[in-house]
Protein backbone atom coordinates (compact mmCIF):
# COMPACT_ATOMS: atom_id res chain seq x y z
CA UNK A 1 0.00 0.00 0.00
CA UNK A 2 1.44 3.39 -1.01
CA UNK A 3 1.99 6.22 1.46
CA UNK A 4 -0.55 8.36 -0.38
CA UNK A 5 -3.28 5.74 0.03
CA UNK A 6 -2.39 5.22 3.70
CA UNK A 7 -2.66 8.97 4.26
CA UNK A 8 -6.10 9.11 2.62
CA UNK A 9 -7.35 6.17 4.69
CA UNK A 10 -6.06 7.88 7.84
CA UNK A 11 -8.01 11.05 6.99
CA UNK A 12 -11.22 9.03 6.54
CA UNK A 13 -10.68 7.13 9.80
CA UNK A 14 -10.04 10.35 11.78
CA UNK A 15 -13.22 11.98 10.47
CA UNK A 16 -15.27 8.84 11.19
CA UNK A 17 -13.87 8.59 14.74
CA UNK A 18 -14.71 12.23 15.50
CA UNK A 19 -18.20 11.86 13.99
CA UNK A 20 -18.76 8.70 16.06
CA UNK A 21 -17.71 10.52 19.25
CA UNK A 22 -20.03 13.38 18.34
CA UNK A 23 -22.89 10.94 17.76
CA UNK A 24 -22.27 9.11 21.05
CA UNK A 25 -22.30 12.40 22.95
CA UNK A 26 -25.82 13.11 21.75
CA UNK A 27 -25.37 14.18 18.15
CA UNK A 28 -27.57 13.32 15.19
CA UNK A 29 -26.87 10.68 12.52
CA UNK A 30 -26.35 13.56 10.11
CA UNK A 31 -22.83 14.07 11.53
CA UNK A 32 -21.70 10.98 9.61
CA UNK A 33 -22.79 12.61 6.33
CA UNK A 34 -20.98 15.83 7.27
CA UNK A 35 -17.89 13.82 8.18
CA UNK A 36 -17.90 11.92 4.87
CA UNK A 37 -18.32 15.11 2.81
CA UNK A 38 -15.59 16.97 4.70
CA UNK A 39 -13.26 13.96 4.50
CA UNK A 40 -13.65 13.89 0.70
CA UNK A 41 -13.07 17.66 0.52
CA UNK A 42 -9.96 17.31 2.66
CA UNK A 43 -8.56 14.54 0.43
CA UNK A 44 -9.24 16.60 -2.70
CA UNK A 45 -7.57 19.68 -1.23
CA UNK A 46 -4.59 17.60 -0.13
CA UNK A 47 -4.26 16.19 -3.67
CA UNK A 48 -4.28 19.73 -5.06
CA UNK A 49 -1.73 21.18 -2.67
CA UNK A 50 0.49 18.23 -1.68
CA UNK A 51 3.09 18.78 -4.39
CA UNK A 52 2.98 22.52 -3.61
CA UNK A 53 3.05 22.14 0.16
CA UNK A 54 6.21 24.24 0.58
CA UNK A 55 4.72 27.12 -1.37
CA UNK A 56 1.37 26.83 0.35
CA UNK A 57 3.08 27.24 3.73
CA UNK A 58 4.91 30.36 2.48
CA UNK A 59 1.66 31.77 1.10
CA UNK A 60 -0.16 31.13 4.37
CA UNK A 61 2.62 32.81 6.35
CA UNK A 62 2.60 35.67 3.83
CA UNK A 63 -1.16 36.08 4.30
CA UNK A 64 -0.77 36.35 8.07
CA UNK A 65 2.24 38.67 7.78
CA UNK A 66 0.43 40.83 5.21
CA UNK A 67 -2.64 41.13 7.43
CA UNK A 68 -0.71 42.32 10.48
CA UNK A 69 1.65 44.48 8.40
CA UNK A 70 -1.29 46.31 6.83
CA UNK A 71 -2.87 46.80 10.22
CA UNK A 72 0.39 48.09 11.74
CA UNK A 73 1.18 50.47 8.87
CA UNK A 74 -2.36 51.86 8.97
CA UNK A 75 -2.09 52.52 12.71
CA UNK A 76 1.32 54.22 12.27
CA UNK A 77 0.00 56.56 9.58
CA UNK A 78 -3.07 57.22 11.65
CA UNK A 79 -0.99 58.17 14.72
CA UNK A 80 1.36 60.41 12.70
CA UNK A 81 -1.53 62.36 11.19
CA UNK A 82 -2.09 65.88 12.65
CA UNK A 83 -5.11 66.04 14.94
CA UNK A 84 -6.90 68.69 12.85
CA UNK A 85 -6.42 66.73 9.66
CA UNK A 86 -7.40 63.52 11.46
CA UNK A 87 -10.74 65.06 12.58
CA UNK A 88 -11.58 65.94 8.99
CA UNK A 89 -10.81 62.60 7.32
CA UNK A 90 -11.16 60.28 10.30
CA UNK A 91 -14.53 58.75 9.27
CA UNK A 92 -13.27 58.18 5.71
CA UNK A 93 -10.03 56.62 6.99
CA UNK A 94 -11.98 54.14 9.10
CA UNK A 95 -13.91 53.05 6.02
CA UNK A 96 -10.67 52.61 4.04
CA UNK A 97 -8.97 50.56 6.80
CA UNK A 98 -10.40 47.10 5.87
CA UNK A 99 -9.41 47.55 2.21
CA UNK A 100 -5.94 48.76 3.19
CA UNK A 101 -5.41 45.61 5.26
CA UNK A 102 -6.93 43.46 2.50
CA UNK A 103 -4.43 44.83 -0.03
CA UNK A 104 -1.45 43.90 2.16
CA UNK A 105 -2.95 40.47 2.89
CA UNK A 106 -3.37 39.85 -0.82
CA UNK A 107 0.23 40.83 -1.57
CA UNK A 108 1.53 38.63 1.23
CA UNK A 109 -0.36 35.62 -0.12
CA UNK A 110 0.07 36.06 -3.87
CA UNK A 111 3.76 37.00 -4.18
CA UNK A 112 5.06 33.49 -3.28
CA UNK A 113 2.73 31.97 -5.89
CA UNK A 114 4.45 34.05 -8.57
CA UNK A 115 7.90 32.73 -7.67
CA UNK A 116 10.07 31.40 -10.50
CA UNK A 117 10.00 27.69 -11.29
CA UNK A 118 13.51 27.73 -12.72
CA UNK A 119 15.41 26.24 -9.78
CA UNK A 120 12.69 24.27 -8.12
CA UNK A 121 10.28 27.02 -7.11
CA UNK A 122 6.59 26.39 -7.55
CA UNK A 123 3.67 28.16 -9.14
CA UNK A 124 0.09 27.39 -8.08
CA UNK A 125 -1.20 28.90 -11.34
CA UNK A 126 -4.26 30.53 -9.78
CA UNK A 127 -6.61 32.23 -12.25
CA UNK A 128 -5.84 35.88 -13.01
CA UNK A 129 -2.34 35.86 -11.50
CA UNK A 130 -0.71 36.62 -14.82
CA UNK A 131 0.79 34.47 -17.51
CA UNK A 132 2.41 31.22 -16.51
CA UNK A 133 6.16 31.17 -16.83
CA UNK A 134 7.30 30.12 -20.26
CA UNK A 135 9.43 27.08 -20.77
CA UNK A 136 13.08 27.79 -20.17
CA UNK A 137 15.14 25.96 -22.72
CA UNK A 138 18.35 26.68 -20.77
CA UNK A 139 17.32 24.28 -18.00
CA UNK A 140 18.02 20.64 -18.81
CA UNK A 141 17.76 17.45 -16.74
CA UNK A 142 20.31 14.68 -17.23
CA UNK A 143 19.49 11.03 -16.68
CA UNK A 144 21.58 8.00 -15.73
CA UNK A 145 22.10 6.70 -19.26
CA UNK A 146 23.60 9.91 -20.61
CA UNK A 147 25.94 10.29 -17.61
CA UNK A 148 27.26 6.73 -17.88
CA UNK A 149 27.59 7.13 -21.68
CA UNK A 150 30.09 9.94 -21.10
CA UNK A 151 29.79 11.75 -24.45
CA UNK A 152 27.89 14.63 -22.86
CA UNK A 153 31.11 15.94 -21.30
CA UNK A 154 32.85 16.05 -24.69
CA UNK A 155 29.88 17.82 -26.27
CA UNK A 156 29.61 20.31 -23.41
CA UNK A 157 33.31 21.17 -23.66
CA UNK A 158 32.76 22.23 -27.27
CA UNK A 159 30.07 24.69 -26.12
CA UNK A 160 27.11 23.01 -27.84
CA UNK A 161 25.48 22.37 -24.45
CA UNK A 162 25.32 25.33 -22.10
CA UNK A 163 23.09 26.88 -19.48
CA UNK A 164 21.82 25.06 -16.40
CA UNK A 165 22.16 21.28 -16.08
CA UNK A 166 20.14 19.77 -13.26
CA UNK A 167 21.21 16.47 -11.76
CA UNK A 168 18.29 15.04 -9.73
CA UNK A 169 19.36 13.44 -6.46
CA UNK A 170 17.48 10.23 -7.33
CA UNK A 171 19.59 9.91 -10.50
CA UNK A 172 22.78 10.43 -8.49
CA UNK A 173 21.62 7.80 -5.99
CA UNK A 174 21.10 5.33 -8.83
CA UNK A 175 24.62 5.94 -10.15
CA UNK A 176 26.09 5.53 -6.67
CA UNK A 177 24.20 2.24 -6.26
CA UNK A 178 25.62 1.02 -9.58
CA UNK A 179 29.11 2.11 -8.52
CA UNK A 180 28.80 -0.24 -5.52
CA UNK A 181 27.44 -3.10 -7.64
CA UNK A 182 29.05 -6.54 -7.57
CA UNK A 183 28.95 -6.62 -11.36
CA UNK A 184 32.39 -5.32 -12.44
CA UNK A 185 31.06 -3.91 -15.75
CA UNK A 186 28.24 -1.95 -14.10
CA UNK A 187 30.61 -0.79 -11.38
CA UNK A 188 33.18 0.41 -13.92
CA UNK A 189 30.62 2.28 -16.03
CA UNK A 190 29.04 3.95 -13.00
CA UNK A 191 32.42 5.12 -11.71
CA UNK A 192 33.15 6.55 -15.14
CA UNK A 193 29.81 8.35 -14.85
CA UNK A 194 30.94 9.96 -11.58
CA UNK A 195 34.11 11.13 -13.35
CA UNK A 196 31.93 12.60 -16.12
CA UNK A 197 29.95 14.58 -13.53
CA UNK A 198 33.20 16.02 -12.16
CA UNK A 199 34.17 17.07 -15.70
CA UNK A 200 30.80 18.75 -16.20
CA UNK A 201 31.22 20.63 -12.94
CA UNK A 202 34.49 22.14 -14.19
CA UNK A 203 33.05 23.44 -17.49
CA UNK A 204 32.67 27.22 -17.31
CA UNK A 205 29.72 27.45 -19.71
CA UNK A 206 27.65 25.05 -17.59
CA UNK A 207 25.94 25.49 -14.26
CA UNK A 208 25.57 21.99 -12.81
CA UNK A 209 23.12 21.83 -9.91
CA UNK A 210 22.00 18.90 -7.77
CA UNK A 211 18.24 18.96 -7.22
CA UNK A 212 17.27 17.18 -4.02
CA UNK A 213 13.50 16.88 -4.42
CA UNK A 214 12.19 13.32 -4.73
CA UNK A 215 8.81 11.86 -5.64
CA UNK A 216 8.18 9.13 -3.12
CA UNK A 217 4.79 8.25 -4.62
CA UNK A 218 6.35 7.42 -8.00
CA UNK A 219 8.31 4.28 -8.81
CA UNK A 220 11.24 4.28 -11.19
CA UNK A 221 13.71 6.97 -12.12
CA UNK A 222 12.06 7.59 -15.51
CA UNK A 223 8.68 8.45 -13.97
CA UNK A 224 10.36 10.80 -11.49
CA UNK A 225 12.34 12.49 -14.26
CA UNK A 226 9.18 13.15 -16.25
CA UNK A 227 7.41 14.59 -13.18
CA UNK A 228 10.38 16.84 -12.42
CA UNK A 229 10.66 17.99 -16.05
CA UNK A 230 6.99 18.98 -15.99
CA UNK A 231 7.41 20.85 -12.73
CA UNK A 232 10.50 22.77 -13.83
CA UNK A 233 9.42 23.14 -17.49
CA UNK A 234 12.78 21.62 -18.40
CA UNK A 235 14.01 19.39 -21.22
CA UNK A 236 15.68 16.00 -20.65
CA UNK A 237 19.03 14.89 -22.07
CA UNK A 238 19.01 11.12 -22.44
CA UNK A 239 20.02 8.09 -24.49
CA UNK A 240 17.16 5.96 -23.17
CA UNK A 241 14.81 4.89 -25.99
CA UNK A 242 11.81 4.17 -23.72
CA UNK A 243 12.19 7.42 -21.77
CA UNK A 244 12.41 9.23 -25.09
CA UNK A 245 9.05 7.86 -26.26
CA UNK A 246 7.19 8.29 -22.94
CA UNK A 247 8.44 11.86 -22.42
CA UNK A 248 7.32 12.89 -25.91
CA UNK A 249 3.80 11.67 -25.07
CA UNK A 250 3.88 14.18 -22.19
CA UNK A 251 5.10 16.95 -24.55
CA UNK A 252 8.49 17.13 -22.87
CA UNK A 253 11.42 18.15 -25.06
CA UNK A 254 14.00 15.37 -25.35
CA UNK A 255 17.63 15.90 -26.36
CA UNK A 256 18.83 12.47 -27.44
CA UNK A 257 22.60 12.16 -27.88
CA UNK A 258 22.15 9.14 -30.16
CA UNK A 259 20.01 11.26 -32.50
CA UNK A 260 22.69 13.95 -32.38
CA UNK A 261 25.40 11.42 -33.24
CA UNK A 262 23.36 10.05 -36.15
CA UNK A 263 22.72 13.53 -37.51
CA UNK A 264 26.46 14.26 -37.48
CA UNK A 265 27.36 11.24 -39.59
CA UNK A 266 28.48 11.97 -43.16
CA UNK A 267 25.63 12.29 -45.64
CA UNK A 268 26.13 9.88 -48.53
CA UNK A 269 23.86 9.75 -51.56
CA UNK A 270 23.26 6.82 -53.92
CA UNK A 271 25.90 6.88 -56.63
CA UNK A 272 28.68 8.35 -54.47
CA UNK A 273 31.95 6.44 -54.21
CA UNK A 274 34.35 5.82 -51.31
CA UNK A 275 37.14 3.57 -50.10
CA UNK A 276 36.28 0.81 -47.65
CA UNK A 277 38.08 -1.96 -45.75
CA UNK A 278 35.95 -5.08 -46.02
CA UNK A 279 36.58 -6.87 -42.75
CA UNK A 280 34.00 -9.66 -42.39
CA UNK A 281 31.23 -11.64 -44.02
CA UNK A 282 27.68 -10.29 -44.06
CA UNK A 283 24.44 -12.03 -43.07
CA UNK A 284 23.29 -12.62 -46.63
CA UNK A 285 25.07 -14.72 -49.27
CA UNK A 286 28.19 -13.15 -50.82
CA UNK A 287 27.92 -10.02 -48.66
CA UNK A 288 30.94 -8.28 -47.16
CA UNK A 289 30.81 -5.80 -44.28
CA UNK A 290 32.98 -2.83 -43.40
CA UNK A 291 32.68 0.22 -41.13
CA UNK A 292 33.17 3.95 -41.54
CA UNK A 293 35.36 5.78 -38.97
CA UNK A 294 32.21 6.88 -37.08
CA UNK A 295 31.05 3.25 -36.72
CA UNK A 296 28.43 3.26 -39.48
CA UNK A 297 27.98 -0.23 -40.96
CA UNK A 298 28.58 -0.57 -44.71
CA UNK A 299 27.25 -3.67 -46.47
CA UNK A 300 28.96 -4.62 -49.74
CA UNK A 301 26.95 -6.73 -52.17
CA UNK A 302 29.06 -9.50 -53.71
CA UNK A 303 31.89 -8.40 -51.43
CA UNK A 304 32.73 -11.70 -49.77
CA UNK A 305 35.77 -12.17 -52.03
CA UNK A 306 37.18 -8.80 -50.91
CA UNK A 307 37.39 -9.56 -47.17
CA UNK A 308 40.70 -8.24 -45.83
CA UNK A 309 41.15 -5.81 -48.73
CA UNK A 310 40.52 -2.10 -49.27
CA UNK A 311 38.33 -1.47 -52.31
CA UNK A 312 36.35 1.31 -53.94
CA UNK A 313 32.62 0.91 -53.51
CA UNK A 314 29.58 2.78 -54.84
CA UNK A 315 26.58 3.60 -52.61
CA UNK A 316 23.33 2.00 -53.76
CA UNK A 317 20.96 2.81 -50.87
CA UNK A 318 20.85 3.93 -47.23
CA UNK A 319 18.69 2.49 -44.46
CA UNK A 320 18.00 4.57 -41.32
CA UNK A 321 17.00 2.50 -38.28
CA UNK A 322 16.50 3.27 -34.57
CA UNK A 323 19.88 1.63 -33.95
CA UNK A 324 21.67 3.79 -36.50
CA UNK A 325 22.37 4.03 -40.22
CA UNK A 326 23.26 1.19 -42.60
CA UNK A 327 24.80 1.94 -46.01
CA UNK A 328 24.44 -0.57 -48.84
CA UNK A 329 27.07 -0.55 -51.56
CA UNK A 330 28.52 -2.58 -54.37
CA UNK A 331 32.13 -2.88 -55.64
CA UNK A 332 33.02 -0.27 -58.22
CA UNK A 333 33.49 -1.83 -61.62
Amino acid sequence: MSRSLKRKLLIIVVFLVFSALNYLSGGSEVVFIYAAVLAVMTILLESMFYSKRGLFLYSLLGLIAGFYSGKLIYELFSDMMPSLFKDQIGPIAEQIKPYFILAFSYLGFILPTLSSTRYGGYALNFPFVGETEKKNDDVKLIDTSVIIDGRIADIAETGFICGTLILPKFVLNEIQALADSKDPIKRSRARRGLDVLNRLKEIQTLDLKIFSKDYMDLKGVDAKLIALAKELSASIITNDYNLNKVAKLDSIQILNLNDLANSMKPVLLPGEEMELDVIKEGKENNQGVGYLPDGTMVVVANGINYIGRKINVKVTSILQTSAGRIIFTEPKR
